[in-house]
């Protein structure tokens, strides 16, 4: 089992591309930690550099205490399990899971063993003797892992895996990788642009957009507590809705929206963090914009807003709304009831879940 730290980690192409900017990451044994971003920002670069399959322009990554920058990727003890499985289609499981075991010449009896233990793990048993083509793309992607297990590495690097499955076959297939994880207790690496796998699978997650880490925590610190407005709007289905604006006081702290009649009341502690900045977004989940008055919220404000569309999506209903034009906002309310398409409707927003960015730098107050 190993620590992987990566410091001040940069990728540059063709000496003008900058892919990856000062990346400082440690990833401590046996945790899972999942780079999470949209395309682009250069988390399977990061991938690749830990595996030693792309060059590291400047920077470190120390695999167990050893810088590894300098070290061919089969001499960094890591197993990578790609998006598209990359079985020999005319190898049958048992010979996909083998192959790398063969090559680097052990005991055909401790192939065997191994080959067997992972099966084992992963179901796979009964499609030892089948082909590729035989086996559901759950089942090669399973195979894929196996190859990676029967290796016994001391890292495993995942580059968005999942990401050729149908949905219900994602769902079950994130839930065998964390319990994989759980069963070896070995240190894994995961990439993936889907932010519900992050939140679902990792210890920590490393949110990064161009090149650069936004923010590091665990999954409910990041959407508890976003760094910033990015982090705030990637994390979370559907986005957080933000309503630029300011903080006036009239008698007592109100946020009023740019444009419209758009106002909420303002806790005095909230206040406090935004002092000295002179405009602010408003961020707010839809979760905690209510269409009809729950029980059990004290700290809940009114507003009317337009309703332009229902989603219905079985426990649960998406009500996007508008509070003036150019304006767009989706709530996520109960199913049991719904305001009605085109009418005015009064919202509550529970003001103790409001977050607040600086328009201008765009960081959380």
């Amino acid at each position: 089992m190993a620590e992987v730290k990566l410091e001040g980690v940069t990728k540059v192409y063709d000496g003008k591309v900058t892919a990856v900017k000062g990346v400082d990451v440690t990833i401590r044994d046996k945790e899972f930690v999942v780079l999470v971003g949209p395309s682009g920002c250069g988390k399977s670069t990061v991938l690749r550099m830990i595996a030693g399959l792309e060059e590291i322009s400047s920077g470190t990554v120390s695999i167990d205490g050893r810088v590894v920058n300098e070290v061919a990727p089969k001499d960094r003890d890591i197993a990578m399990v790609f998006q598209n499985y990359a079985l020999y289609p005319h190898m049958s499981v048992y010979d996909n899971l083998a192959f790398g075991l063969k090559l680097r010449k052990y005991e055909k009896a401790e192939i065997a063993r191994r080959v067997q233990h992972a099966a084992e793990i992963l179901g796979i048993s009964s499609y030892l003797d089948r082909k590729p083509k035989a086996l559901s793309g759950g089942q090669r992607q399973r195979v894929a892992l196996g190859r990676a297990i029967v290796r016994q590495p001391k890292v495993f690097l995942f580059d968005e895996p999942l990401s050729n499955l149908d949905a219900n076959l994602r769902v079950q297939m994130r839930t065998e990788i964390s319990r994989l994880h759980h069963q070896l207790q070995t240190t894994m690496i995961y990439v993936t642009h889907d932010q519900i796998e992050a939140m679902s699978m990792g210890d920590r997650i490393v949110v990064l957009k161009d090149g650069v880490v936004q923010q590091i925590d665990t999954p409910l610190s990041i959407y508890h507590r976003p760094a910033n407005r990015f982090v705030a709007g990637f994390i979370g289905s559907p986005t957080m809705n933000f309503f630029p604006g300011a903080l006036k006081k009239n008698g007592s702290w109100m946020f009023q929206q740019e444009g419209t009649t758009f106002a909420l009341p303002v806790e005095e502690s909230a206040v406090a963090h935004c002092a000295g900045t002179a405009r602010v977004t408003l961020g707010i989940r839809p979760e905690h914009i209510y269409a009809f008055r729950p029980s059990g919220i004290a700290s809940l404000a009114p507003f009317t807003a337009q309703v332009e569309v229902i989603e219905p999506v079985g426990n649960e209903i998406f009500v996007y709304f508008s509070t003036g034009p150019g304006t767009h906002y989706v709530a996520r309310i109960a199913s049991d009831r719904s305001p009605e398409v085109g009418t005015s409707h009064e919202l509550l927003v529970d003001t103790s879940k409001m977050h607040f960015f600086d328009t201008a730098t765009e960081q959380s107050l």
